[in-house]
């Protein structure tokens, strides 16, 4: 494809989206800023993102993505409880750190377990009932969403690689697809994710100082 046959798709794409889908996209993006700003407001924000990416993603066969959005909708009321608790001189009990190496090779582990899982499912879903689903893409995204999200929660710096892998996975992902402002959203969403990991490593530097 070359990259006029690129830019007409992305302005047929533009002109076909819904209403909904530009709720979805404003609103994500509103939540990745204050997950940045590390501000509780980030899981009400993003459950409207979820929980309309839900509905679209079973609409156009990403069901390793509906799966995945489903999962931000619970682990999004987890983790707004999570970041609200605080000790009796009222600081937050959850702070942002580094994982530990026996962290990291949970979360590999993690990966793993729902990148199979997720990858066998939509395969055998592709044969009757999801024939425009494309495992192994959507799998990949899937698993490193699923990671970041469980990362996210406990305040993890790791969380913002995650998102980073997922982001690279799902712009090509959508667009494919023809949900080309979802797939523009992934691209502005990276671009954010590395703007958190930076705002997150400084964070955990000063963490760190304090609770040495």
């Amino acid at each position: 494809m070359s990259a006029q046959q690129i830019f007409d798709e992305f302005l047929k794409g533009l002109s076909n989206t819904s209403v909904l889908e530009y709720v979805a996209v404003i609103s994500g993006i509103v939540s990745v800023w204050y997950s940045r700003k590390e501000n509780i407001l980030v899981y009400p924000t993003g459950l409207v993102n979820t929980i309309i990416y839900v509905y679209l993603s079973f609409k156009y066969h990403l069901l390793g993505e509906a799966s995945v959005n489903f999962y931000y909708t619970v682990m999004s009321i987890y983790g707004w409880w999570l970041w609200a608790r605080k000790d009796q001189q009222q600081h937050h009990i959850v702070t942002i750190k580094y994982s530990s190496a026996k962290e990291w090779v949970q979360q590999l582990i993690f990966f793993a377990v729902f990148y199979v899982a997720i990858y066998f499912a939509l395969s055998y879903l592709k044969q009757s009932f999801a024939t425009g689903a494309i495992p192994w893409a959507d799998a990949l995204a899937s698993s490193s969403a699923f990671t970041g999200m469980w990362l996210m929660a406990r305040k993890k710096v790791e969380s913002w690689y995650w998102w980073i892998f997922t982001n690279i996975c799902s712009i090509p992902l959508y667009f494919v697809k023809g949900l080309v402002f979802t797939s523009v959203y992934y691209l502005i969403l990276l671009a954010m994710a590395f703007w958190g990991l930076f705002e997150w490593m400084r964070k955990a530097r000063e963490n760190k100082t304090v609770y040495a």
